[in-house]
């Protein structure tokens, strides 16, 4: 699947509608809380892609039912009932395909008393070490022990509530002493906790399941252990990377593009960025519209940063969009140290981005002085032009499928597969905003 070839004719406006569902970073979570139930959940606004079928595999080898109920709504039917140890050759079948397998760990130790956790998988773009995820789950209680094959755990008694505080607020990590501490004896304080739209989207979740999560002010969360938890009914937050996407998209093509379920409110600080841009954008109660302004773009400077800061998987698209803008934008990523190396593909097209090593930003970040090219210098607006790219990772390759789409001429996008992990039907959108293209096994 992932040897795909979509082979783009660049160069002609994208404009229309199209509609974005849950977000990936929200659903295969919820998807993984309805293992802490003892009654079924329902997971309304379900998008039909690739990390949920790898999530609904992992749970159905552990003995949950998964049922999509009505794919045009997507509506999942998740019942944990009878749920048991799988084998360990079925779970390192999954292996490579994802990194949610890490955030069973919570679930099955309760459940089971044991888990066990595959060499993890996931897009190439910087750390994201699991030693966040193991020292918490030993602060609960958890015994780890790592094998040739991945790792063991087991919860000789119940998991104990702790206090954590993580170096940083690392989303992944946030997830995994929720989805923890929620059975966990006694209360756990988090601090330096991640508080993005999705994480909140999670507490909302635990709490329908009868969980008790405070959010105080300083990124500090409580949960109070509970000895039981029940079923949820929950519709997906939308996907917020998504939308950003095609508006992005709308700007490097010069096109108009209604994204219909997008969202203000977990949009904002990229509202705010697509408007300096020069980018025209109209909320509607349905969605929003993002278009090119009849002028030329502006130049930005700008920095990623944890919620509520711009979003570094907001980054990849804009800087495809920026290349087409008037001067010098200036971009410090300060979420993943190895996020710039999709631009080697743009530069090939053409763009002139120059990375640096240095921290181009307001202030030095934990990658300054480390030998990592986390700053970028965009110049424009520069032409592009078609040439064969290669997908390096699921962000990264969307954003080299819009850099082909804006590109004068053809481009070869080998590895188009992996964008089907987080980009629902993004052909048939791709047809609904009038792109030219063909899709072929290389």
């Amino acid at each position: 699947m992932n040897d795909d070839v979509l082979t783009v004719h660049g160069g002609t406006p994208l404009h229309g509608s199209i509609e974005v569902r849950g977000a990936k970073n929200f659903v295969s979570k919820a998807m993984v809380a309805a293992l802490l139930g003892e009654e079924p959940s329902r997971l309304l606004n379900v998008p039909q892609i690739r990390d949920v079928a790898v999530v609904t595999g992992l749970l159905e080898l552990h003995g949950v039912t998964v049922c999509l109920e009505d794919p045009a709504v997507g509506e999942l039917h998740l019942d944990p009932s009878n749920v048991e140890r799988a084998a360990v050759a079925d779970i390192d079948a999954h292996a490579g395909s994802s990194r949610i397998p890490i955030l069973f760990c919570g679930p099955l130790l309760h459940r089971l008393g044991q888990a066990f956790i595959p060499d993890l998988g996931g897009c190439m773009i910087g750390g994201r070490p699991i030693n966040y995820h193991l020292e918490v789950l030993r602060q609960f209680g958890a015994a780890v022990e790592k094998k040739p094959q991945g790792i063991s755990l087991t919860a000789p008694q119940r998991l104990q509530g702790t206090k954590i505080e993580l170096p940083y607020p690392s989303v992944g990590s946030t997830e995994q002493v929720l989805l923890t501490a929620v059975r966990a004896e006694g209360v756990t304080e988090l601090r330096n906790a991640a508080t993005e739209p999705e994480i909140m989207d999670l507490i909302a979740v635990l709490q329908k399941m009868g969980a008790i999560i405070s959010v105080d002010t300083d990124r500090v969360i409580r949960i109070e252990g509970v000895d039981r938890l029940g079923g949820f009914v929950h519709r997906s937050l939308p996907d917020r990377i998504e939308a950003a996407s095609w508006a992005c998209a709308a700007l490097a093509t010069k096109g108009d593009i209604t994204v219909k379920g997008a969202r203000q409110l977990e949009m904002m600080t990229f509202l705010n960025v697509f408007r300096k841009v020069g980018g025209v954008l109209d909320v509607r109660d349905d969605g929003i519209r993002f278009s090119h302004p009849t002028g030329s773009l502006n130049s930005i400077a700008l920095e990623t940063d944890v919620h509520p800061g711009f979003m570094t998987d907001w980054q990849q698209p804009l800087v495809v969009a920026l290349t087409q803008a008037s001067g010098l934008s200036i971009v410090h990523e300060t979420v993943y140290e190895n996020r710039f190396g999709f631009t080697r593909a743009l530069r090939e097209m053409g763009a002139q981005i120059q990375l640096y090593r240095e921290c181009l930003g307001r202030l030095p970040c934990r990658f300054g002085h480390r030998n990592f090219r986390h700053s970028a210098v965009i110049s424009g607006p520069t032409k592009l032009h078609g040439a064969d790219i290669t997908v390096p990772d699921l962000r990264g390759g969307f954003s080299h499928l819009i850099a082909a789409l804006a590109a004068e001429g053809t481009s070869h996008v080998r590895g188009i597969g992996l964008i089907d992990r987080g980009y629902e039907h993004f052909q048939q959108k791709l047809d609904a905003l009038g792109a030219q293209y063909e899709r072929s096994d290389s």
